[in-house]
């Protein structure tokens, strides 16, 4: 597939920057040429020498999602632009790329598997729930479904890792649960859906492994670092209880990866990805 008639959106994010070393010789735009946000501007774009639309852009600020200003971005990129997207894919006959999130549940159970019906919690939940159903309109699309992302960019390992270099002894949650996803094997992910051709429609992605707690992750970070430094578990609760303006977290991000494993993708174990990461961040 030629892949210079891939557009990737939100090339500056995470997963953006993983699509773009896997596919150096994709089109990008920016938000002068192409605002996902209006309609206008999407209808008016030349979509002539595109065939796939790899959407990695959205509003992805839990928290200031609960926020006035916040809940306006967030229902224009996460919902309204998706439409948008989803209805030229239609119009156009393109594939539609577009990435969700395990927010979309309410995290009372798991493993959460594709069929599972939406129960957001937050407002950037219920936004990205609606994303999701607008996505589903294109005739070709695939949803990836995923969680705890982990790339070229502001994130937990990072955050984690800089407060251990500090000599900083965290306080975390070890009530949520869930699995890390390494943006490269998200976006090898993405290449596999693509290139088999498979069946369109929603599918859970995130790296393999044990299930964790933020605090055992973060413990899984400092090993890896060589960070002598005690992890004090915590409470979701607890943790944002002094906190006005907080999001509600799924506890059960457990993501269920039987579809994707069973189409022929097997993820990498996150600790082996998260030894991957480290050593390149102590680099730097």
């Amino acid at each position: 597939m030629d892949s210079s008639k891939f557009l990737i959106l939100g090339v500056n994010g995470q997963l953006g920057r993983a699509l773009s070393v896997l596919y150096p010789q994709a089109q990008k735009t920016d938000i002068d040429e192409l605002d996902i946000t209006s309609f206008q501007s999407v209808n008016n774009y030349n979509w002539d020498n595109i065939t796939t639309i790899l959407n990695a852009a959205a509003y992805t600020n839990v928290d200031g999602a609960e926020t006035e200003e916040g809940q306006a971005s967030a229902w224009a990129v996460n919902d309204k632009a998706v439409a948008s997207l989803a209805d030229i894919a239609k119009v156009k006959n393109l594939l539609l790329v577009h990435i969700s999130t395990e927010y979309v549940f309410d995290g009372t159970k798991g493993p959460h598997k594709e069929d599972e019906p939406p129960s957001p919690l937050g407002v950037y939940a219920k936004t990205k729930t609606a994303g999701d159903k607008a996505a589903a309109k294109a005739p070709k699309h695939y949803i990836v479904r995923t969680s705890w992302v982990i790339g070229d960019g502001k994130n937990f390992a990072r955050t984690m890792l800089e407060l251990g270099k500090q000599g900083v002894a965290p306080t975390v949650v070890a009530d949520q649960i869930g699995r890390p996803t390494f943006t490269t094997e998200l976006a090898k992910a993405i290449k596999f859906l693509i290139d088999k051709k498979a069946p369109y429609g929603t599918y859970n992605v995130t790296n393999e492994g044990e299930p964790v707690s933020w605090a055992d992750f973060t413990r899984a970070i400092f090993k890896e670092a060589g960070l002598d430094l005690n992890v004090t578990d915590t409470t979701t609760e607890k943790y944002f209880a002094a906190k006005p303006g907080v999001a509600p977290r799924p506890l059960n991000s457990v993501l269920d990866l039987s579809k994707i494993e069973s189409a022929g993708f097997s993820p990498r174990d996150w600790r082996e990805d998260l030894k991957d990461y480290i050593r390149k961040e102590l680099k730097k």
